[in-house]
């Protein structure tokens, strides 16, 4: 890999994050040829395909490999440079991390402010479920992920954070139509639904919970909403039931714009932190500004509970 052109690497990287040869071409200042010409070349010396001409592009399982490469050598140069005092002739720092758009839209973003002031960072966010996230890892995308996975990506590390807890919630009216007196059980699976996008598995998961058989045989209407905020608007609204995070729903609750369903069957999901294992003193930065606003926002994993009630208990003798 210590004989793969620095300039063609970098052009590789420059079209995966552009999506397009013209978009990369436009961002390294040369022509689309010049691009073209440079991952050919780029593929030659590897003797493997990188990347598919597609719009926007796609990387093969070869093309990971370069990019991720690519990106922990653009990291480790960029920390270098600013151990040197060089950091104003490189450029800020920038770091491409993939997170969900709950967390986005609710306790992750002062994580990213802090570590911002602290060190300047610039960040590239991809937004993903949180189910899928790792999958940007693995790819070579981003370098760093809140992702449901405890299961570490290959060349990373992993570390909880802490459970987002969802709850089933509605507009009292729309409340009031579709349930009224008649059973949860019943009810629910007919109403409309609210899901954030394809991948959006948690109302399902909720109904299999509270009514396995009704929730495989109802048909239901479907809302597909692909903005957290724009989901939680549209459950107030009334346009149909959803699972809404505890750190989104309090000021709709306060105000009586969202009732609870089924208080008592909250569904947890667990969140983690995954990173490449980079000596990187910007991504240790970031993972420590996280991990602190996790700690604030979030509930603690099973394990952190069982390590505070130990930690609690005297020990006898």
């Amino acid at each position: 890999m210590a004989g793969l052109p620095l300039d063609q690497v970098r052009t590789l990287l420059a079209a995966v994050d552009e999506g397009t040869f013209e978009a990369a071409a436009e961002a390294l200042h040369v022509t689309p040829s010049a691009v073209s010409q440079r991952i050919k070349a780029l593929e030659q010396r590897t003797g493997r395909v990188l990347l598919l001409r597609t719009k926007p592009v796609r990387l093969t399982a070869s093309g990971e490999v370069v990019v991720r490469f690519g990106r922990q050598l653009a990291r480790l140069e960029q920390d270098a440079g600013a151990e040197l005092g060089l950091g104003d002739a490189l450029g800020p720092a920038t770091l491409p991390i993939a997170v969900n758009a709950d967390s986005l839209a609710t306790w992750f973003l002062p994580a990213l402010a802090e570590a911002a002031a602290d060190r300047g960072i610039l960040f590239d966010l991809h937004r993903d479920d949180e189910d899928h996230t790792a999958a940007l890892l693995r790819q070579g995308r981003v370098m760093a992920a809140v992702t449901s996975s405890p299961q570490a990506v290959q060349g990373c590390s992993v570390r909880a954070l802490g459970r987002m807890r969802y709850r089933a919630r509605a507009a009292p009216r729309f409340a009031a139509r579709w349930i009224a007196d008649r059973p949860l059980r019943e009810a629910l699976p007919a109403a409309p639904v609210i899901v954030f996008d394809r991948k959006d598995e948690l109302q399902d998961r909720f109904l299999r919970g509270l009514a396995p058989r009704q929730a495989r045989a109802a048909t239901r209407a479907r809302h597909y909403m692909p903005s957290s905020e724009a989901y939680l608007d549209a459950v107030a609204a009334g346009l149909g039931w959803g699972m809404i995070p505890d750190l989104q729903a309090g000021p709709h609750l306060a105000a009586g714009t969202l009732v609870e369903l089924a208080a008592r069957r909250p569904i947890d999901v667990p969140l983690y932190w995954q990173q490449w294992k980079l000596d990187s003193p910007d991504l240790a930065a970031v993972a420590d500004a996280v991990g602190r606003a996790a700690a604030r926002e979030l509930s603690p994993t099973a394990t952190a509970k069982a390590t505070a009630t130990a930690k609690a208990t005297p020990t006898a003798g």
